[in-house]
C-alpha cells in the first residue's frame, strides 16, 4: 500500500501472512529464484519449491494457501457496485527497553510477538473504494519500497528489513528504470524537492539549470534535520551475521499455530500441502514430514497420510 501523505510517500510493503518465509537476507534472492519457473521446462516446479523450503525450517510457519472464487472477479465487482472491502489496521508496540532481553528476538520476522505480552493497537481502517482507471498506469507501473517512510517511522535492526531496503529499489531500477519515482503513480502528491536528475526515461524538465549538489552556497537542497531518526542503542560485536547462532527453535511457534487450528482446518492443511507438493521427490516429502513432526506429531502424521507415504520411513530417513 502506498500512502500519499502531506510529508511524502509511505510504502507499507508486506505479505498477508503471520510471519515471513525466512530471516536471512542473503537467502532473499534465492527465495525469488525458487518461485520462478524451472529453467528447463519453463513450468512451476513443486520439487524446487519444496526442496528449498524444507531445507529452511526457520521459515516453516509461514505456509498459507489462497482460495480464489471460480470467476476470479469478486473483488473488482464488489468495488464497482460500491460494496467496498474494509480492513482494520492494527499494530503491536514494543519499547526498546522491552526488546532488550525479551525471550525471543523481536527483530526475527519468522516469529510472532505474543498478543498476551504485546496487544494490538488500533491505527485506522483501510478501505478499497475504487478500481484502477488504467491497469497498466496504476498497477503495472507502481513501485513499492520499504525504504519510503515518513517522519515518525524508522528502521529497526531486523536483518531482513535491512536487506529489503536495498533489493526493492534495485529490482525496480531494472523493471521500470532509474526514474520510476517520477511515474505519476509513484510520485508524491505533496510538494517535494529532489536533486535526483538525468538517467534513462527522464521525461520532465530534469530540474532545468538548477544546481545538483548539497551543501551549496545558494540555498538549494537544504537538509531537514527535524526528519533525522533518533539514535538506537545497540550492543555486541559487529561481524558477519549468522542468523542460526542466536535461535534454532524453528518448531515451537509452528506447533502452537497448528494446535490452534480446528480439526477441519488441520485436514485442509494436510490436503492442501499434499496437493501443493505434487510430484516432489520422495526424500523432499519425507523431509517435510520430519519438519512437521517436530512441530507436532499429529501434524507430521496428517501430512504423511495425505501424501500417502510412511511416517516411520520419513522419520528414519536422513536425507
Amino acid at each position: 500500500m502506498k500512502f500519499y501523505t502531506e510529508t511524502g510517500n509511505w510504502d507499507l510493503v508486506g505479505n498477508n501472512t503471520p510471519v515471513f518465509f525466512l530471516r536471512d537476507p542473503l537467502k532473499f534472492p534465492d527465495l525469488n529464484h525458487v518461485v520462478k519457473r524451472d529453467p528447463r521446462t519453463n513450468m512451476h516446479s513443486a520439487n524446487s519449491n519444496w526442496d528449498f523450503w524444507t531445507s529452511l525450517p526457520k521459515r516453516f510457519i509461514s505456509h498459507t494457501f489462497s482460495f480464489i472464487n471460480k470467476d476470479n472477479r469478486d473483488l473488482y465487482e464488489a468495488i464497482e457496485r460500491g460494496d467496498f472491502p474494509r480492513w482494520e489496521l492494527k499494530v503491536q508496540l514494543m519499547t526498546e527497553q522491552e526488546a532488550d532481553g525479551y525471550r525471543i528476538n523481536p527483530f526475527d520476522l519468522t516469529k510472532v510477538w505474543p498478543h498476551a505480552d504485546f496487544p494490538l493497537h488500533d491505527v485506522g481502517v483501510l478501505e478499497l473504494n475504487r478500481n484502477p482507471e488504467n491497469y497498466f498506469a496504476e498497477v503495472e507501473q507502481s513501485a513499492f519500497n520499504p525504504m519510503n517512510v515518513i517522519d515518525g517511522i524508522g528502521f529497526s535492526p531486523d536483518k531482513m528489513l535491512q536487506g529489503r531496503l536495498f533489493s526493492y529499489r534495485d529490482a525496480q531500477n531494472y523493471r521500470l528504470g532509474v526514474n520510476h519515482g517520477q511515474i505519476p503513480v509513484n510520485r508524491p502528491r505533496c510538494p517535494f524537492h529532489s536533486y535526483h536528475r538525468d538517467g534513462m526515461m527522464r521525461t520532465d524538465g530534469n530540474n532545468g539549470s538548477a544546481i545538483g549538489y548539497e551543501p551549496n552556497s545558494y540555498g538549494e537542497w537544504q537538509d531537514s534535520p527535524e526528519m533525522k531518526e533518533p539514535p538506537l542503542k545497540l550492543h555486541g560485536d559487529a561481524y558477519n551475521y549468522n542468523e542460526r547462532e542466536y535461535d534454532e527453535d524453528y518448531y515451537s511457534q509452528p506447533g502452537d499455530l497448528f494446535r490452534l487450528m480446528s480439526p477441519g482446518q488441520q485436514k485442509a492443511l494436510f490436503k492442501n500441502t499434499a496437493a501443493n507438493m505434487g510430484d516432489s521427490e520422495l526424500f523432499i516429502k519425507q523431509r517435510h514430514v520430519r519438519n512437521c513432526h517436530k512441530a507436532d506429531p499429529a501434524y507430521g502424521r496428517g501430512v504423511a497420510e495425505a501424501l500417502g507415504i510412511s511416517l516411520e520411513d520419513a522419520l528414519q530417513s536422513a536425507k
